[in-house]
């Protein structure tokens, strides 16, 4: 399944893509729900399918089966609610798909090739940084490029999901905690993360997280490793690498975080960004207005923002 938000006429909700249609995954279970002559149908499906994200992940597998349960339903039966729980793609604004998570845990130095091109040794332990949810974008939205820095850099991110609370969880059961992955570009503010020694000011700065174009299910998408990661700035490839070449996979992430907090549904990682970012670069190349940021995983999809510059309106006084 390919789990978005989505937006139409102000109102934003959980659905899913199925080809070039848009399925309203709590409208399509209270469809389902109605033609099993189910009383309360509408709330049996917001406690078990809710509309949005955020509270369907912490539903687990079992909102997400039967949120599939109420696609296939619909796809069969599409007049059969007074609501409309079907729309093409292009009737829609497509959204992250996670809104408002617990937590953002960031790895770096994760890749050999990226921590080499730092002049840096392959580390012992993760190391983890955050980001939060005023950075969130989605797939269809523009990166904002605030006139703070000029360093403005890209970061492509293979991301997971968590989908079950986890604390103490072993590398062998350590997938089944994970609700499923995505694509974030991890946007940075070079300069400022650099002007001190903690780097989160120049990684939290608004619209630093674009995410998508979609939530795979770890279902659909059983093993993450070994899965092909480009990232190409205006057509040019800049970062080209495998989650094979990561120090620490999904698995020993997973375990290493929640030996040290618990992860809730919904709480989003980002596992570090290969070697080819624009700072490393001789010289640097750093991201411009109108510049297009495109970054293809293998088996999740395809993730395009364009750098947007926000202009600073002069104050009158």
């Amino acid at each position: 399944m390919k789990l978005i938000n989505y937006t139409v006429t102000g109102v934003t909700r959980s659905g899913a893509i199925v080809g070039e249609k848009i399925i309203d995954l709590n409208y399509a279970f209270q469809a389902f729900l109605k033609a099993k002559g189910k009383y309360r149908y509408k709330e049996i499906a917001h406690a078990y399918v809710p509309d949005n994200t955020d509270e369907l992940y912490q539903g687990g597998k079992e909102s997400i089966q039967l949120a599939q349960t109420g696609i296939d339903f619909i796809l069969e039966n599409p007049d059969s609610f007074d609501k409309k729980a079907i729309y093409n793609r292009n009737e829609v604004k497509i959204e992250a798909p996670v809104r408002n998570p617990g937590k953002i845990i960031c790895v770096g130095h994760n890749y050999r090739e990226h921590i080499l091109e730092m002049g840096r040794e392959l580390p012992s332990y993760p190391v983890i940084f955050a980001k939060f949810a005023n950075t969130i974008l989605g797939p269809e939205d523009d990166i904002p490029f605030y006139p703070i820095s000029k360093q403005l850099d890209y970061e492509a991110e293979f991301t997971f999901v968590i989908g079950k609370k986890a604390r103490n969880v072993s590398e062998e059961e350590a997938l089944n905690y994970v609700a499923g992955y995505t694509i974030t570009n991890d946007v940075t503010y070079r300069d400022i993360q650099r002007r001190t020694i903690q780097w989160l000011q120049g990684k939290t700065v608004d619209g630093t997280a674009p995410m998508g174009p979609y939530l795979v299910t770890s279902d659909e998408l059983s093993d993450p490793s070994g899965l092909d990661i480009v990232l190409k700035v205006n057509d040019e490839v800049r970062q080209q690498t495998n989650t094979s070449n990561q120090v620490f996979d999904t698995k020993k992430l997973v375990s290493f975080l929640s030996s040290l907090m618990t992860l809730e549904p919904g709480d989003v990682v980002l596992t570090g960004t290969p070697g080819g970012v624009g700072v490393a670069m001789d010289p640097p190349q750093f991201l411009k207005d109108g510049d297009v940021v495109t970054i293809e995983i293998d088996k999740i999809g395809v993730l395009e923002n364009k750098v947007k510059k926000v202009e600073v309106l002069t104050k009158v006084t």
